[in-house]
């Protein structure tokens, strides 16, 4: 049952590392459209929901299928987590539409390589959970946090897990990182706690590539090699 279930897709207009980077070329479509069409194609919604406070962002979506009733006019800064800029989207189309959804996705639109298969499966992880959020994870491979270092302190390395150097790294317990590809949340305990990281939340695991998050153009490399790995693969 997709009713009463939305997904809402952040795309603020300003991004200082990537200039205009939810709307740049990724593969010949604008980074935002893999989102979008990927929550679509999905069929896991009632509504694919862009917000942002942009024109021509919200122009792009709503060309693609997104459903854009207006611009963001909350938690549009710099200093405005996501879960209080899909917070504040989610009470904005409530009281737009005068209805009430029951659970809430966010997606993030620099998280291309994520498809409508993973949409799907994170979406039945969720719904077999009973959990009241889930966060979408991948994990960590060779960028071993076990062995991380802080050299804050005039370049002086202080190593944050220094017993973790007497292990072999096959002995280490598996780290996984949050990834900004999907998640997931009641309504209610979304709006309680403020955060998807509300008590009890769960986790779901995706591939390494479904999970690129494009933050920098290093980021932008590495996600369009792995866009041209896959589709070799597939030809």
């Amino acid at each position: 049952m997709v009713k009463d279930k939305i997904a809402i897709i952040l795309a603020r207009g300003g991004s200082k590392r990537i200039p205009r980077k939810n709307i740049i070329d990724f593969a010949g479509k604008p980074m935002l459209v893999w989102s979008i069409e990927a929550a679509i194609s999905s069929g896991c919604f009632e509504n694919v929901v862009v917000s942002t406070d942009d024109e021509e962002i919200a122009s792009i979506a709503k060309m693609h299928g997104a459903e854009v009733p207006f611009l963001r006019s909350e938690a549009c800064d710099d200093h405005a987590t996501s879960s209080e800029a899909t917070i504040a989207t989610l009470l904005q189309l409530e009281k737009h539409w005068s209805k009430r959804f029951d659970v809430v996705a966010q997606l993030m639109p620099n998280c291309p390589l994520r498809d409508s298969k993973d949409v799907k499966n994170l979406m039945f992880a969720f719904e077999s959970s009973k959990a009241p959020a889930q966060i979408s994870v991948f994990k960590f491979g060779f960028c071993n946090p076990w062995w991380a270092i802080d050299i804050s302190d005039g370049g002086k390395p202080n190593f944050l897990h220094r017993e973790a150097l007497e292990q072999r790294s096959q002995d280490l317990p598996e780290l996984f990182c949050p990834t900004g590809a999907m998640w997931i949340a009641k309504r209610d305990k979304l709006l309680k706690y403020k955060t998807f990281y509300c008590e009890d939340h769960s986790v779901e695991t995706l591939s390494w590539a479904s999970s690129i998050d494009i933050d920098n153009y290093e980021d932008l490399k590495i996600a369009e090699i792995c866009y041209e790995l896959n589709n070799r693969r597939k030809n």
